[in-house]
Parts: C-alpha cells; sequence; structure tokens
C-alpha cells in the first residue's frame, strides 16, 4: 500500500514537468535552488565536526531547527497551497484508515521540502558524530525530526484544505500571515541590534535552553546535549521528540478519519437587510457613489487587503532605518504621512475595480464630477480620523508638541494631493487589475498599459507636492518653532488645490472618456 502511495506521488511530480516550457523552467530553477541551499548547509554542517564550539553549534541547530519546524507547520496554513494528496480524494477506496494514513505520511517524503531537510539532517549526523554514542543518538534524532516535519505538514495541509476551502477564508489566513510577519519585527530589531560579543551568545543560549524543551527543538538539542557530555538531558529530550512524534501520529490518523467522513466547508450566505449605506447618506449622486464606494470597501476583499496593508507598511518601512540607528523619537514622525502616502494612492485605479459595472455610469449619464467626489467620501472620511488621531499619537511620543502643525499640515497635504492625482489617473489611465470575486493577492499582467509610471506619478507626485510643507517642517524642528505654522498653511493650501484640480481635470476625463473606460475594464 506505501508502495503504491508512492508510485502515485512520484507520477503527480512527473506531471508537474509536462506543463508549458516557461512553468518548467521555473520549477527546474526552483529545484535547483532549494537543493543548492541545501548543500551548502550541508557542507557547513560538516565542517562544524572538525572546528567550533559544541555548546555554540547545539545552540545555534536548536533555535534555526525549531524555526525550520514551525515552518513546517504555518507555512501550509499560510500560504494554502493545493493538497494533491488530500485523504477525501480517497474516501471510496475502502482503505483501511491506519493504511492511508500511514500511505499518505510517507507520500509526504518525496518532495522538495522533504529531501531539502532531509539533506540537511545528514549535516547533523556528520557534526555531531563525535562517537559511537553520539552518532547513534543523532540518527535517531535525525529521523524524530523528519517525521516530526512531514507529520506537522500533513496535519497542517489537511487542516487548511478542510476548514480553509473557501476563498475568503484563505484570503483572510494569508492577511493573517502577513500581519504576524510584521508582529514579530521587533524582535529582529532586537537580535540585530544586540551586540554579539556581550549580549548575543546570552540571548542565543537562553533561546536555545527553552526550546529544547519543547516538542519543536527537543531532537535538536538531544546530540549536543550529548556532544557535551550531559547525557541525561539528551535523554530526556529524546523521549520527549519521540512521545511528541507518537502524538502527532495519533492525530495525523484522527485528522485522516474525520476527512473522510466530512465533506468540504462551503461559503456561507450572508442575509443582509435595508439598502445598508445607501440608506445613511444622502440621495443624490455623489451619495450613491459615496454609498457604493463604503459598501466596496467593507465587503470586496480587493478593497480591505489594501487596507490593512496601510498601517502595516510603516512597520515595514521604519524597521531598517532603526536597525541603522534613526533615533526613535524621529522614526515616530513617519508613520501618519506615510499612511497618507499609501491611502491616497489606493485610489489611484478605482475606476478598474468596477469592471463592467462601470457601464451603469456611462449609460445614466452620471455626471464626472459626481463620481470623482463620491469615491474620494470614503477615502476622506478615513483619512481625517487617521490623521486628526495619529499626529496626537505621533507627537506625544515625539515629546514635543509644537511640532502638530507641521504633522498636520503634511499628512493633509500627502492625503489630499494623492487624491487628487487619483482623480485623474483612475479614470485616464486605468489599467488591469484583479476581477470581482478573484483573490486579491493574484494580479494580472498589464501589458497594454504603462501601470508602473500610473503607480509612480500618484505615489511620487503627491510627495512632490508636499515638498514646500515638508521643507517647512524640516526648518520648524531644526531652525525656528515659527516655520510649523507655515508647514500647516502650506499643506493645507496646495493640499486644496491639487484635490481641487484632480476632481476638476478627472471630471472633464471622465466625461468624455466613458466608453473608453467601458472598454477598457472589458479587456481587463
Amino acid at each position: 500500500m506505501v508502495a503504491q502511495f508512492f508510485g502515485l506521488k512520484l507520477r503527480l511530480l512527473a506531471n508537474l514537468f509536462r506543463r508549458s516550457p516557461w512553468q518548467v523552467v521555473g520549477l527546474v530553477v526552483g529545484l535547483l535552488y532549494g537543493l543548492g541551499v541545501a548543500i551548502t548547509i550541508l557542507v557547513a554542517l560538516i565542517t562544524l565536526r572538525f572546528v567550533g564550539d559544541p555548546a555554540l553549534i547545539r545552540d545555534s541547530l536548536t533555535v534555526a531547527g525549531s524555526a525550520v519546524a514551525l515552518g513546517f507547520l504555518i507555512i501550509p496554513i499560510v500560504v494554502g497551497i493545493d493538497d494533491s494528496m488530500d485523504p477525501r480524494k480517497f474516501a471510496f477506496l475502502g482503505i483501511p484508515n491506519r493504511s492511508l494514513s500511514l500511505g499518505l505520511a510517507g507520500s509526504a517524503l518525496i518532495g522538495v521540502p522533504a529531501l531539502t531537510l532531509s539533506i540537511v539532517l545528514l549535516g547533523t549526523v556528520f557534526t555531531w558524530s563525535r562517537g559511537v554514542g553520539q552518532t547513534l543518538l543523532a540518527l535517531v534524532s535525525a529521523a524524530l525530526i523528519l517525521a516530526t516535519c512531514i507529520l506537522l505538514s500533513r496535519v497542517s495541509a489537511s487542516l487548511a484544505a478542510f476548514l480553509l476551502s473557501t476563498r475568503r477564508s484563505r484570503e483572510f489566513t494569508g492577511m493573517i500571515g502577513v500581519v504576524l510577519l510584521v508582529l514579530i519585527s521587533p524582535l529582529v530589531v532586537v537580535l540585530l541590534s544586540t551586540d554579539s560579543g556581550r549580549h548575543g551568545r546570552g540571548l542565543l543560549a537562553t533561546l536555545a535552553t527553552i526550546l529544547g524543551w519543547t516538542p519543536l527543538g527537543a531532537a535538536w538539542a538531544a546530540p549536543g546535549d550529548a556532544s557535551t557530555g550531559a547525557w541525561g538531558a539528551a535523554i530526556l529530550k529524546l523521549l520527549i521528540a519521540a512521545a511528541s512524534a507518537y502524538a502527532l501520529w495519533l492525530i495525523w490518523q484522527l485528522v485522516v478519519a474525520r476527512m473522510l467522513v466530512s465533506p468540504g466547508r462551503e461559503a456561507a450566505a450572508k442575509q443582509y437587510s435595508g439598502l445598508g449605506w445607501f440608506d445613511r447618506l444622502p440621495h443624490s449622486s455623489v451619495g450613491a457613489i459615496a454609498a457604493r464606494t463604503f459598501t466596496y470597501w467593507a465587503r470586496d476583499s480587493r478593497y480591505w487587503v489594501s487596507l490593512i496593508m496601510i498601517p502595516i507598511v510603516p512597520i515595514i518601512a521604519i524597521l531598517p532605518l532603526s536597525i541603522v540607528g534613526v533615533p526613535l523619537h524621529y522614526l515616530a514622525l513617519v508613520p501618519v504621512p506615510l499612511m497618507c502616502i499609501f491611502l491616497g494612492w489606493t485610489m489611484h485605479n478605482d475606476v478598474a475595480y468596477d469592471n463592467t459595472a462601470i457601464w451603469l455610469h456611462v449609460a445614466s449619464g452620471t455626471r464626472g464630477v459626481a463620481d470623482r467626489i463620491g469615491r474620494l467620501v470614503p477615502a476622506l472620511a478615513m483619512g481625517i480620523p487617521l490623521i486628526g488621531i495619529g499626529s496626537a499619537i505621533s507627537i506625544s511620543f515625539y515629546g514635543d508638541w509644537s511640532v502638530l502643525p507641521s504633522m498636520l499640515g503634511v499628512s493633509t497635504c500627502i492625503l489630499l494631493a494623492g487624491l487628487g492625482f487619483s482623480g485623474y489617473t483612475s479614470t485616464r489611465f486605468p489599467y488591469p487589475v484583479t476581477k470581482p470575486g478573484d483573490s486579491p493577492f493574484a494580479q494580472p499582467q498589464a501589458s497594454e498599459t504603462a501601470s508602473a509610471l500610473v503607480q509612480s506619478l500618484t505615489f511620487t507626485g503627491s510627495i512632490v507636492v508636499a515638498l514646500p510643507a515638508l521643507i517647512f517642517a524640516y526648518l520648524g524642528i531644526f531652525e525656528d518653532p515659527a516655520w510649523h505654522l507655515r508647514a500647516l498653511g502650506a499643506g493645507l493650501g496646495l493640499g486644496l488645490v491639487a484635490v481641487i484640480l484632480g476632481i476638476w481635470v478627472g471630471s472633464r476625463a471622465f466625461d468624455r472618456r466613458g466608453p473608453e473606460m467601458l472598454a477598457s475594464a472589458q479587456r481587463a
């Protein structure tokens, strides 16, 4: 039975090479890259057999190995890959649960992740081959690590395929993964900013000590403990690793048994009452378009994925600045203007998100000015509180409230200028976007339009318009606080001019190019 599953998995992998030539090239490049990394690590681990401090090697391998095991658990859930060996596909074959579980788990050994991990584990055996006992313990630990990682990936992938079968759940999980990566960024900053000579070794030893007694790192730490003479701790950690692998085997059998008799989850249809935003806003062209845009932002995953990314981007931008040594009180002034840049930028191709529904505007004779203003209302409704509350929080961290006018002026100017540019580019230069109902993480090719140029124009244009306010704010911080009020006045004035001009030019383009916009939406 296990041999048949191995053969099936090999045929599935062989079918991957029957795709288009470019897909095959990408597959081969990925395979060679993974094998190259694995062989490089193998050579490094063999070298560590003859040089280095065994305690330091043990701590490093324990921390790194724990991260690898955690990756086998998390990546299938976050990425949401298609499971070609889903247990439900074998539900009608009458295979006993234990045999099916063993066959599916064994087939997972055939693949790039398992092959890469096996090569790395072979290197750890060489690293700890410092005696007969240590070598045998390293072999057993390597087998337990391989079994644990394979079972973690199988349980994770099967639960993801079973519980995250709907598109919305996969999108939500993907965003959770991005948020988690951002949340661990402070830990990265701490690790990179730690003096490796004074504190880094102690921090590494502390992490290794904690992880070495967990199911993630016990098997990685056991051979190192034996090589340093701590045989009692090594045996205990080996028992923890064995018990963890056996517990995962029991969990895997339960998952398989459950999936064989349970259908996949389906998205529940929501019931809505009333007209929502259409009841709350004025019954006019501007109000109707604003209500529809509010509804899009609340229900359409293409919009809320972009909105979720807006507060995440400043964290990603501040991380490298903090690493290179920029003072934290100056970094407190960065998040609000940066969020305003991306909030204004998200509207630069808004018409394309309507897809073929834009024909309603063209057929009904909707005025361009009503469309332009209506689409900007939600962005302003979100941006104004963001600027007010966010500026107060930023200045409280900065410590000097005299900078508040500059913060308000710069942020307002950047937001209004971005909305002004977006009011024009979304009608004059629409380019293909993800269609309604598709995954927001997929982006179609925009070969017929200068999409990169449009994105750059909207992004950098708002910064160029805000340059006077930025210069005045700089002078207010480093020269004379009197410049802060000038920064506020310049920011408000330039921002209002930019958004009014963008609405006017964009509305004229909308009135002239209705059929062209509809044709562009159909091509997209």
